[in-house]
């Protein structure tokens, strides 16, 4: 049985991060990564450039082509973990081979979500979460010249297929069960400014029902029934209703699962030496306080910092995980940060709407404090009213201007903006 001191399950950004934090305490320690995909480290946000041809697979690599072996890593890729022991210090492969650890890190990311309906087995339905995903979309279109697509769901894994497809000239549709688009990301003003650009980019809309059973001819999908009696003809569709924590290997372990793996500040899950990092693991939300899985790119690296620093005897804490987005809507940029929408009587709303531009900006505050942000179309102030929200900096002082042309680092607090200026502050 191979064993290493330090084995990491997964490789996206916050198993890299988890490395590079093992690498800053202990130079030397033996690591070992397992991941199912047989793909060097990427970029996931770019899968959607990828599919619609804006880069290549040579641009998707998040790390240098040699960077495991600088890094003193074992990379296995193309291997499946199947289960996980933490009373024996195992993990069990797909194939039956054992490997040891000492410390384990589980980040694994989430499964995309396909709801049972029939018809979901033919060829040409797929989902959005991964290269293997846009390498196999993009050959379907190549060689069965897909003319039309049906994406399932109006949230962002949603949102970046119809960008995706949009580029290709692909007719699409896109069918969301809530009322409105992005409804989990946006309030309803961004939410219905987000649909006015994409319908006037050619995209069809469709709120208040999903696809219910999805038709095929000879194997093939040629389209989708929906739950109001439509049906939409379709060469291509997309299930983008979201994913869930990838938490199947420790079922039936010490380690403790609500939706995802519960860990505490130091990333360790309920079992002794096991962490959890990323889509998987659900930990400290900064604004509420409880423990949630918060699937976005910026919190899974901070995680896997943290992770690989205390796997390898340091104590590094976590701070928080801040919900935050940033997308394109065809060619409108957007941000949302923390609570986008007043919770209760104690809230303040700031906003400002130029429909016609496609600017909108809205500041949420609780007290004295910003706990959210939507900017639509000018998004340039985002970054120091995120450096607010998280550092939950009291603003009465500026509360006046946070919308004005005036508002920039300037207006800052003088001691918080000597930690942004200085670099040991939030932006």
């Amino acid at each position: 049985m191979n064993k290493s001191k330090y084995l990491i399950i997964g490789n996206s950004v916050a198993a890299i991060a988890a490395v590079s934090g093992i690498r800053e305490v202990d130079p030397a320690g033996s690591i070992t990564l397992v991941a199912r995909e047989e793909h060097h480290t990427y970029s996931r946000p770019l899968i959607t450039y990828l599919l619609g041809g804006k880069v290549d697979e040579e641009q998707m690599l998040y790390r240098p082509a040699d960077w495991y072996e600088k890094a003193g890593v074992n990379a296995m890729l193309g291997t499946e973990i199947a289960s996980v022991d933490p009373e024996a210090h195992t993990v069990e492969t797909a194939d039956g081979a054992t490997f040891g650890y000492e410390k384990l890190l589980i980040a694994v990311g989430g499964t995309p979500i396909v709801p049972p309906m029939d018809g979901a087995d033919a060829d040409g339905v797929f989902t959005f979460t991964s290269l293997d995903d846009a390498e196999a979309i993009k050959q379907y279109i190549e060689e069965r010249g897909v003319k039309s697509a049906v994406v399932i769901g109006g949230g962002l894994i949603g949102l970046k297929s119809v960008e995706a497809l949009l580029a290709l000239g692909i007719d699409t549709t896109v069918v969301e069960l809530a009322d409105r688009m992005l409804s989990a990301t946006f309030d309803e003003t961004a939410s219905q400014l987000a649909q006015k650009r994409l319908r006037e980019a050619g995209v069809e809309v469709r709120c208040e029902t999903t696809a219910n059973e999805l038709l095929s001819e000879d194997g093939h999908v040629v389209g989708a029934k929906l739950t109001d009696g439509d049906t939409i003809p379709a060469d291509l569709v997309i299930f983008a209703v979201g994913v869930f924590p990838a938490t199947g290997i420790v079922e039936d372990t010490a380690v403790e699962v609500d939706r995802g793996i519960l860990v505490d500040d130091h990333m360790q899950s309920t079992a002794e030496d096991v962490y959890a990092a990323g889509d998987v693991a659900q930990a400290r939300a900064l604004l509420c306080g409880t423990q949630r899985c918060i699937a976005i790119f910026p919190n899974a690296y901070r995680q896997g910092a943290v992770a690989g620093r205390n796997m390898a005897g340091a104590d590094a804490a976590w701070d928080g995980g801040l919900v935050m987005n940033s997308v394109t809507v065809v060619d409108v940029p957007t941000i949302s940060v923390g609570v986008t929408e007043a919770l209760g009587e104690e809230y303040e709303v700031l906003s400002e709407l130029e429909e016609a531009n496609y600017n909108y900006r809205k500041i949420v505050l609780d007290g004295d404090r910003i706990v959210g942000a939507v900017f639509v179309g000018e998004i340039d102030r985002a970054g120091i009213i995120t450096g607010l929200i998280r550092e939950q900096i009291d603003v009465s002082g500026i509360r006046d201007i946070l919308l004005t042309d005036e508002f920039g680092l300037i207006s800052l607090p003088a001691d918080y903006r000597q930690r942004v200026l200085s670099g040991t502050g939030s932006e």
